[in-house]
């Protein structure tokens, strides 16, 4: 059966529904057994990195494309890599392992979808005939994913839950593995996983102020990227990257003064990718230096202001924002506030508003800034495709 922008699969049919995947999407696969998604452990990006379980977040390594082989059968792409999923080295051997590797189209790369039952499929290879499986029924984060005959288990069923900004439903919040207080700024260069521990301001950053001049919890360098962190409470000012960084599955509990303050001159580029913030009496992330920060597959709860280009900062740059598939409930006053007398841009795609009943949320603030420290006066809030960059079908309000 074929319709318009989608391709249906059907096979082996039995009294679940058929399998039914728009090719140009991109799907979260959850373990029935386990509840966790099939991910690209470690955010790698090389051919024969492993495949794991890890709770959901909705990130780029936990995103797959079905990509058509013909005959029945896709590849698997990650959004994170470019690689597809495969069976290493053709083994046709219960308990081989499944990797990302690069696209070649082999038989061991392709996989063919069978419905189960209450949504389910199992994914079966094209080589070996074995099924894709969560090795002994685990429910531990990281637990690895292989192949094995295929006997019907929970633990070979997986849920296709499609993403990419059409997914009304933002991931759980995380739970933690751990706690650590801080109570000096930790500094970051490199990669810094947290294996997602609770991290609490103690000492001089454990007052819960919203000064402005207290320290943050993590200091990241130029390149440094921070991955699998949850922020409690007290926060201080969260997180500050002294330019380009990245932010990958971080989560706020209790935004403190700033969720991440990003800084930087030049073209500086910074990624938030996963994660979510909450309890942000006025901003979650302020935007001080120049560039362009990207916030994807990220959720807002109880908020001010989710973005701020600096209104009235000694220095000033033209600063870009670019929203990709995030959810945002209220209560909240602003998506993105941003100056268009220095050339700011704020764009809006994959955007869900949860529990703005009276549509009272304004998505882009328009200032005029200055350098002299007084408050920006506005200049509108209206979508103009200069400044705020969205349509009405960027915005999707669920009641």
């Amino acid at each position: 059966m074929i319709a318009t922008g989608f391709l249906s699969v059907v096979v082996n049919m039995a009294p679940a529904s058929a399998v039914t995947l728009d090719t140009n999407a991109w799907y979260v696969l959850v373990n029935r057994h386990s509840g966790q998604a099939l991910d690209v452990y470690d955010l790698a990006t090389n051919d024969g990195a492993r495949i794991a379980q890890w709770p959901r977040n909705d990130g780029y390594w936990q995103q797959w494309q079905f990509v058509n082989s013909g005959s029945g059968y896709y590849r698997l792409k990650s959004r994170h890599s470019g690689k597809v999923l495969e069976v290493y080295e053709w083994s046709t051997a219960n308990l081989a392992p499944v990797v990302q590797w690069t696209d070649l189209n082999g038989a061991n790369q392709q996989w063919r979808l069978t419905d189960t039952s209450g949504g389910y499929v199992t994914l079966t290879n094209r080589n070996s005939g074995k099924a894709l499986e969560v090795w002994n029924s685990s429910t531990a984060n990281g637990a690895d994913v292989l192949q094995y005959d295929n006997w019907g288990g929970n633990n070979q069923q997986w849920q296709l839950v499609r993403v990419g900004g059409t997914s009304t439903t933002p991931p759980s919040w995380p739970s933690a593995s751990g706690t650590q207080s801080v109570s000096s700024t930790i500094s970051v260069s490199g990669t810094y996983d947290g294996g997602m521990r609770r991290f609490y301001g103690s000492g001089s950053l454990g007052s819960g102020s919203q000064d402005e001049d207290q320290g943050p919890l993590f200091s990241l360098a130029n390149g440094a990227t921070l991955q699998n962190v949850i922020l409690g409470s007290p926060a201080a000012d969260g997180i500050h990257c002294a330019g380009t960084c990245t932010l990958r599955n971080v989560w706020w509990e209790d935004v403190g003064e700033d969720a991440a303050t990003f800084r930087g001159s030049g073209s500086p580029t910074f990624l938030v990718d996963g994660g979510g913030a909450r309890a942000a009496s006025d901003k979650v992330f302020q935007h001080n230096g120049a560039g362009t920060l990207t916030v994807r597959n990220f959720q807002f709860q109880n908020f001010g202001t989710a973005y701020r280009s600096c209104g009235n900062c000694s220095t000033q740059y033209t600063r870009h924002v670019v929203f990709e598939n995030i959810w945002v409930t209220t209560p909240g006053n602003r998506i993105a506030g941003i100056n268009t007398n220095y050339g700011d841009s704020a764009t809006f795609s994959g955007v869900t508003v949860i529990n703005d009943d009276d549509r009272d949320i304004t998505v882009c603030q328009k200032y005029i800034g200055n350098d002299d420290g007084d408050e920006p006066s506005t200049n509108g809030s209206s979508a103009d495709g200069t400044y705020c960059r969205y349509s009405s079908s960027n915005i999707t309000y669920v009641d």
